[in-house]
């Protein structure tokens, strides 16, 4: 009996893993790179920058915000550049953005939102709305 508990709980725990990591996998996320942002602005496309630092708590809480309205079916056109804010530091500043944390959302090459250090599910979703054809 004991034996097949510790069986379904790994089976469990593997299913949990797998299905996790399916998740993270589906999000477009791309490293931030100039030639692909401008072809992404010339497409019309709808993109989010993300300006974020590896040491960052409110990055690291912003990222699964993120990525869970990215998986939503009204987002899977959303583009996400990633912008490094301590090795990327000039891009930093072509977006002037003054900290970390920075979310800067686009519809083609028009900006249409931009926060700072937010963490608010509703309010991030609002700034990736904006970027949806009115």
């Amino acid at each position: 009996m004991k034996r097949r508990l510790f069986l379904i709980s790994l089976l469990t725990a593997l299913l949990a893993t797998w299905a996790a990591g399916s998740v993270a996998s589906a999000v477009d996320r791309k490293s931030y790179d100039t030639a692909s942002f401008k072809a992404a602005q010339q497409s019309g496309a709808r993109i989010l920058v993300d300006i974020s630092a590896t040491w960052c708590p409110t990055c690291k809480a912003q990222k699964p915000i993120i990525d869970g309205l990215a998986e939503q079916p009204v987002n899977t056109d959303l583009v996400i550049f990633e912008v490094d804010f301590d090795s990327q530091k000039s891009v930093v500043r072509q977006f002037h953005a003054q900290s970390q944390s920075t979310l800067i959302a686009y519809r083609g090459k028009v900006e249409t939102a931009r926060s700072v250090g937010d963490t608010n599910p509703g309010s991030i979703e609002a700034l990736i709305q904006s970027t949806a054809m009115k």
